[in-house]
């Protein structure tokens, strides 16, 4: 009785090394998303993020970044811990575990708590974003030293196929316009060749609704719509590692040795 007892404690032990192992697996591969898609954000998006003069939507990719490497981190421990039936470096995993959790919720929480508080604030910070990329747009546009300037207002206008901060309009007042026969930069033609710019009419070039700043801000919410789901996402594997972790340190307690 007594030897069935042991075996059926290691037959369980075993089955928490597997799960646990599989868990770390899902968690490194979590922790990888995280981190590749804080890079494509910093690394392909930041050109136009930039043009806010804002660190408050870029610090998303950084903190995405950080995630990712944090995750990463912490679930190779957790595979050497459970593949070597180490205690004490299970005791340091559920540490982990549980600290990147309370982080998760307590940002979460304080989230929730700055958007309610926050309602009258958000309008005027739009329109500080708003007035920022129209005045960078105006004065700095294919001005000298100002390349990265020009490329990235260019690119944005392309890629989300607008023109303007607000609309296309806000070019008038442009310092680049005010002394050259174009009305608007040929990033802005629906079909961009040289000097197509010379025409406003609406078939030539972009005339959405809302500019550049709400295609941009479009974007900025989705990245930060994927910070939200990952952390989510993230807390629930947490959980999960947290009660495996627990069940095989009490496992590896009973078990003889």
């Amino acid at each position: 009785m007594e030897g069935q007892c042991e075996k059926t404690n290691t037959c369980g032990t075993v089955c928490l090394k597997y799960l646990l192992f599989l868990f770390n697996i899902l968690f490194w591969l979590a922790g990888g998303a995280v981190l590749a898609v804080g890079l494509w954000t910093l690394v392909v998006k930041s050109d136009y993020i930039s043009l806010l003069n804002s660190s408050f939507y870029s610090a998303s990719a950084y903190i995405l970044i950080a995630a990712g490497v944090v995750v990463i981190v912490t679930g190779i421990i957790g595979c050497c811990a459970t593949l070597k039936e180490m205690k004490s470096l299970l005791i340091v995993y559920l540490c982990l575990l549980l600290c990147i959790f309370l982080l998760e919720l307590i940002a979460g929480v304080l989230a929730f708590i700055t958007y309610q508080e926050c309602f009258p604030f958000c309008y005027q910070l739009d329109e500080e974003l708003r007035q920022n990329l129209k005045v960078t747009m105006q004065q700095k546009y294919q001005q000298p030293g100002e390349e990265s300037v020009t490329q990235a207002v260019d690119k944005l206008q392309q890629e989300f196929m607008c023109c303007g901060s607000h609309n296309y309009s806000d070019w008038t007042d442009s310092v680049w316009i005010q002394t050259n026969d174009q009305l608007v930069p040929d990033s802005c033609c629906k079909t961009r060749t040289d000097l197509c710019g010379l025409r406003d009419h609406p078939s030539n070039i972009y005339r959405v609704e809302g500019g550049c700043i709400m295609k941009l801000e479009e974007f900025i919410l989705s990245q930060l719509y994927i910070l939200g789901a990952v952390g989510i996402g993230i807390a629930f594997l947490q959980l999960v590692g947290m009660m495996f972790t627990c069940c095989l340190y009490r496992n590896l307690e009973e078990d003889p040795y």
